[in-house]
């Protein structure tokens, strides 16, 4: 087995949105990093072309991965970049109801809205954050606007991290699902972890990180690369940005359990449910950009659901459509003429990440009947929107697919019911930290990559401070 003997200040796991800014922050302060990822290092000139090639390689599970029931499937980016390259780049800052949710879960004070607002004034300075201009909304969005205005329901424009995206020229944001080809989306391989790449950070990329090992006041990672062949490394301090699914495999993989038994429980994700409206007049929901509103209503907020306007390539959207042979082809021509909107829960009950005796993931969650309530009443939104808009048929969408994976690693002030503590270190371990969405005590229930961000520059500047850097 090869090994490095180079001792880095930090090794960060994961290049995603987490690992990005957590090492920016690092470099900056003058620590010598290093990071790995899984995932491929791709950039606008070799993003797949193809919706099946994205879903293949960005993806984890080839696209997918099911939990135990095999009823919500879960998407979980494997790419430099992570979740920042296959987004929409939506940015939301939290409100109190999340805010007093997370503090009364978890006993941590500074989760509070007043306090958090430094933290997303610094993420805003890194990247830029628009919402799309009026004339540039497409026929899905005024589906959205209009339906809404009809119900007297509330909405807003969405905050998305974009930049000179060229909708003018008719440029479709549809495409940027499988990585934005014109490095108009913020994603962190043009902003913050091209920065930390610039100011010495070396990134290793396809290479997974099988084995973690705390001991003599460093950390031993071994893995593989994408040819197989093993390697270790070594660092005086680890920061852990898998992702909720990630760190807890890779944890649990490594036998921490023993000493952190709230490892892999309080999994949350928002389950989210595409739904389709057919008219007489073509809407092309794929033209422009992708999404342009948001539910903004108290109702609907405090009934733990929202509202966005979407839409899916066409794969995506063969399979969310019903029937086989000629009634599914029939659908399929009509796809011009479908409006999307998705209802995104606020899930409440917790799952579990665990390992089969073979090492393979186990993903154990489930919607309780609060989930699906909370699922029906955003249905019933949905056909009051669809119905006052002029819509002959509404394809409701039956399958669950869970987006901002968020726990397993929950922060809380106890060892015994979380596995960080509110300085970003794992229970028990001075040196390995974490401060992605596994943090999350519950779900949000609001888009949760802006709060990522936060929370990792806050996590940089907390462990520059410890180094007195």
């Amino acid at each position: 087995m090869s090994s490095t003997q180079d001792i880095y200040d930090a090794i960060i796991i994961g290049a995603g949105t987490s690992g990005s800014y957590v090492a920016l922050g690092l470099v900056q302060g003058g620590m010598k990093c290093l990071m790995l990822e899984a995932g491929h290092d791709f950039d606008k000139n070799s993003y797949p072309q193809s919706e099946l090639d994205a879903n293949s390689q960005l993806f984890w599970g080839g696209g997918v991965e099911l939990n135990s029931s095999a009823d919500i499937g879960f998407l979980r980016p494997k790419v430099v970049g992570g979740g920042s390259v296959v987004n929409q780049a939506l940015m939301d800052r939290f409100d109190d109801l999340a805010f007093d949710s997370w503090r009364e879960a978890s006993g941590v004070d500074y989760f509070t809205r007043e306090y958090m607002e430094q933290w997303y004034d610094k993420a805003a300075e890194q990247i830029s954050i628009q919402t799309v201009p009026e004339a540039y909304r497409n026929g899905n969005a005024d589906v959205f606007r209009n339906g809404f205005e009809a119900n007297g329901y509330c909405y807003a424009p969405l905050q998305r991290a974009q930049k000179d995206c060229g909708h003018a020229q008719g440029n479709s944001c549809i495409v940027c699902l499988g990585g934005c080809k014109r490095d108009s989306k913020q994603s962190t391989p043009i902003t913050g972890l091209k920065r930390a790449r610039e100011a010495g950070l070396e990134l290793r990329a396809d290479f997974e990180v099988e084995h973690i090992e705390a001991r003599d006041g460093e950390v031993r990672v071994g893995g593989r690369g994408r040819d197989g062949s093993p390697s270790n490394y070594r660092a005086r301090r680890l920061v852990l940005a898998a992702g909720a699914i990630g760190n807890s495999k890779l944890l649990l993989a490594s036998g921490f359990q023993s000493k952190l038994p709230a490892l892999g429980h309080n999994f949350h994700t928002h389950p989210q449910y595409m739904n389709l409206a057919l008219y007489e007049e073509p809407v092309d929901a794929f033209k422009g950009p992708l999404q342009s509103y948001k539910s903004a209503d108290h109702h609907f907020r405090h009934s733990g659901f929202k509202l966005e306007n979407v839409f899916a390539p066409p794969v995506a959207i063969a399979m969310l459509i019903p029937g086989f042979g000629r009634l599914h082809q029939r659908y399929m021509k009509k796809m011009r003429h479908f409006a999307c909107i998705e209802v995104a829960v606020r899930d409440s009950s917790p799952g579990r990440i665990r390992l089969k005796r073979n090492g393979d993931l186990l993903i154990e969650k489930t919607l309780n009947d609060e989930d699906k309530r909370r699922r029906d009443n955003g249905r019933d939104a949905l056909r009051n929107i669809f119905y006052a808009t002029g819509a002959s048929e509404i394809i409701e969408g039956n399958v669950a697919i869970g987006l901002h994976l968020q726990g397993g690693c929950n922060m809380g002030l106890s060892g015994g019911h979380s596995v960080t503590g509110p300085d970003f270190k794992l229970h028990g371990y001075d040196n390995i930290y974490t401060a992605d969405s596994s943090i999350f005590p519950n779900a949000p229930g609001l888009n949760p990559a802006f709060t990522i961000m936060a929370l990792s520059i806050k996590a940089a500047a907390d462990i520059l401070a410890e180094e007195g850097r």
